[in-house]
């Protein structure tokens, strides 16, 4: 089976709701000069987004083997293709949030059937993590792009030049569906034996928790996601509280990050063919701590003007902290490739729901529990404790490692399950 046209395809949504959904935070900023609303009133934005990708996730991945991988992504990109045409013509803060739900339902589809698909179109567990890794990077690619499409129509937020940016992503997305409408993808390997017996999808969904690996990755997965969004949220608040940097260049080097992270996960998908996983995960833990050490050590040793709102006045450190995105950003999806190369085929749907939404979970607890420790105990100090949960990741990664070697009872055992 020809599979570039779809391997193509799912780089292509990737980096369409990268742009998408990253491009919230900038929204919630043009809304309030748009709309007039309050902060807290623009801050509903991001749960409308977030509790749908959960919501999406956990029935796409209950009940993807009835629906199927293409056709998930085709009612995806469908659905948001029309959102983006349709919003910018109302321009009504309630269409605002509708756009968000529609767009992190769809992200929801979209995630867990890309995953599923990965598994379908790789042939061994080196080249599932390679894969992983180049889509993951490519979906920080998008982020960046995000960055600069809707900056490019945000300077006079208040006339709405900047919903111009959703027709172009609105392009981008009919453009997706058309090549994966001509893309062919044979699905047969996540359908049931003939003969198998009636278990719900949710229920066979939920009894993957049971099983240790599962277990010792959704723990991984967790503390990941905890340590990424809890960096990645607050990165700006550092930039101007920490930093002095004005509003304006703390959030332009925001954007070092995604790009540091861009560079690590394409670097990883080079490194992780030739290397052991473990080896690379953990060095990339390493290196995380000591560029986190570095950076907070940097920022109270070095003498910093009390307003930074020129290139040249930034500090160094504000360069060296964003670059942590490049050991951190190989984790997630090479824990994810392992997880899923280790499972059925047929149980990656399921296995692809659970990913999404304990990543969720671990990213608004990551969020909230750095955004507390920042107004307790200063944000260098907050971030110091991000070395707890990177410690934790390590050992977890080495329990992880220990129970992968016993997947194939556990592959056996789901095996038999599915045809019992």
């Amino acid at each position: 089976m020809p599979t570039s046209r779809i391997k193509i395809s799912i780089f292509i949504n990737y980096f369409l709701f990268a742009i998408l959904l990253n491009s919230i935070g900038t929204v919630i900023l043009l809304v309030q000069s748009y709309f007039h609303v309050t902060k807290f009133q623009a801050a509903f934005l991001d749960p409308f987004k977030d509790f749908s990708i959960a919501i999406a996730s956990f029935i796409v991945g209950a009940f993807i083997s009835r629906i199927g991988y293409r056709k998930s992504m085709l009612i995806g990109l469908g659905a948001v293709a029309l959102a983006c045409f349709i919003v910018p013509s109302l321009r009504f803060f309630w269409a605002i949030k509708l756009l968000c739900a529609i767009s992190g339902f769809s992200f929801g589809l979209i995630k867990v059937s890309v995953f599923g698909t990965i598994g379908i179109v790789t042939h061994s567990e080196k080249e599932h993590l390679s894969m992983m890794n180049f889509i993951e990077s490519f979906f920080m690619v998008g982020i960046l792009g995000g960055y600069f499409l809707f900056a490019h129509f945000a300077p006079d937020p208040q006339y709405g030049n900047w919903f111009h940016a959703y027709y172009y992503v609105g392009l981008i997305a009919v453009f997706a569906f058309i090549i994966l409408l001509s893309a062919r993808l044979d699905e047969s390997a996540i359908h049931r034996p003939e003969g198998a017996k009636g278990e719900s999808e949710l229920a066979g969904m939920l009894k993957l928790i049971i099983y240790p690996l599962v277990i010792s990755f959704v723990l991984c997965a967790f503390f990941y996601v905890l340590i990424e969004q809890s960096t990645m949220n607050w990165l700006p608040t550092y930039n101007k509280n920490v930093l002095h940097i004005s509003d304006n260049l703390a959030i332009i080097w925001t954007s070092i990050l995604p790009a540091s992270m861009a560079i690590g996960r394409f670097a990883a998908g080079i490194l992780l063919r030739r290397f052991n996983w473990l080896m690379v995960l953990l060095s990339c833990l390493v290196g995380a701590a000591c560029i986190l050490l570095l950076s907070l050590h940097m920022s109270k040793t070095t003498e910093i003007p009390l307003v930074v709102d020129t290139v040249a006045a930034v500090p160094i450190v504000a360069f060296i902290f964003p670059v942590i995105g490049i050991f951190l950003s190989p984790i997630y999806p090479a824990i994810n490739s392992l997880i899923l190369a280790s499972l059925p085929k047929s149980r990656h749907g399921a296995m692809s729901g659970l990913i999404v939404v304990f990543s969720a979970i671990g990213g608004t607890l990551g969020s909230l529990i750095t955004g507390y420790l920042f107004e307790e105990v200063g944000g260098v100090n907050a971030f110091y404790f991000s070395l707890i949960p990177i410690t934790i990741l390590g050992i977890l990664l080495f329990i992880f490692n220990k129970m992968k070697g016993k997947s194939i009872a556990h592959i056996q055992l789901l095996n038999n399950e599915i045809l019992v």
